[in-house]
């Protein structure tokens, strides 16, 4: 993609983006987000209707009655996205690469983020530290992103989601929102770094996948690529046995997924490519509100 090709995609992505932060989204984001970038300031006895999760054991215990933290909430959050880069991203079959969905959710978080005051920053994962922009303010800033989303060539072609996470708790001091964005395509398990993660910041997990993962089309003899460890095969897509073993596989490793994100306490979202994102994200955004 040459320059002047480029920022013609940044500009159509900020138009489309900004516009959905600014019409759509509104006061949903700040009210999903807000008070989960929190100063401790005291604490009190439980009331009737608090959250569990508020609970200050050590203070409950000495006492032997329950009492909770009291926060106040800090005037600005911080953004992170954390971007997987690896090949896996580069596939579709609705005429949108998951890789392309994932650039405009996250170009539209990012739009959310500044909208609402909020320091955006992005972590660029495979199964290394890809790249780190600090977070930052501001629509130049912003577009910056968008560009490095666009045109980023990462060293690595594979998955490692436990990276980003273990460099987010070491790298960040203060609570901070995370979004992962990924395909979750990832055969090592991060739950430790994940549940790690999250007690120290806010994680979001949002899922991309493309309907071929989920179903394989009837189609007879069909040769299959991973462009992550460059494996490939050919499989007989018209044995009804294969097809179903594979939608099988396909919602084992999601019933997987599931139990992972719930038991790391991880609010999440899956979209496919294809879909309308923005009823994932506002659906999203209305379980964090309530």
């Amino acid at each position: 993609m040459d320059t002047s090709e480029l920022l013609k995609k940044v500009r159509q992505i900020e138009i489309k983006t900004r516009g959905l932060s600014n019409n759509i989204f509104a006061g949903e984001y700040h009210s999903a987000f807000k008070g989960r970038g929190m100063a401790f300031s005291e604490v009190r006895e439980y009331r009737y209707g608090d959250d569990v999760r508020d609970i200050e054991w050590n203070v409950s215990a000495r006492f032997n009655k329950p009492y909770v933290k009291v926060f106040e909430e800090e005037r600005e959050l911080t953004v992170m996205l954390l971007i997987d880069v690896s090949q896996s991203l580069d596939f579709g079959t609705t005429g949108q690469l998951k890789r392309d969905m994932l650039t405009e959710i996250a170009a539209t978080l990012a739009f959310s983020a500044i909208q609402n005051n909020d320091k955006i920053g992005v972590i660029f994962f495979s199964d290394k530290m890809e790249k780190f922009i600090p977070p930052k303010k501001g629509r130049k800033h912003i577009l910056y992103i968008i560009r490095e989303l666009l045109g980023f060539k990462p060293e690595s072609t594979r998955t490692d989601i436990a990276v980003p996470l273990q460099y987010l708790t070491q790298a960040l001091k203060r609570r901070c929102t995370a979004f992962v964005l990924s395909d979750f395509i990832d055969r090592k398990d991060y739950t430790t770094s994940l549940t790690i993660a999250n007690s120290k910041h806010d994680v979001v997990a949002i899922q991309i996948y493309d309907r071929r993962i989920e179903e394989l089309p009837d189609v007879g003899l069909m040769k299959v690529f991973d462009p992550e460890t460059m494996h490939e095969q050919y499989i007989d897509t018209s044995s009804r046995y294969v097809r179903k073993a594979h939608a099988a596989w396909w919602r084992q490793q999601q019933e997987i997924l599931h139990q992972r994100l719930t038991k790391c306490n991880v609010d999440s979202v899956s979209v496919r490519t294809g879909q309308d994102y923005v009823t994932f994200l506002r659906n999203l955004f209305a379980r964090r509100i309530r």
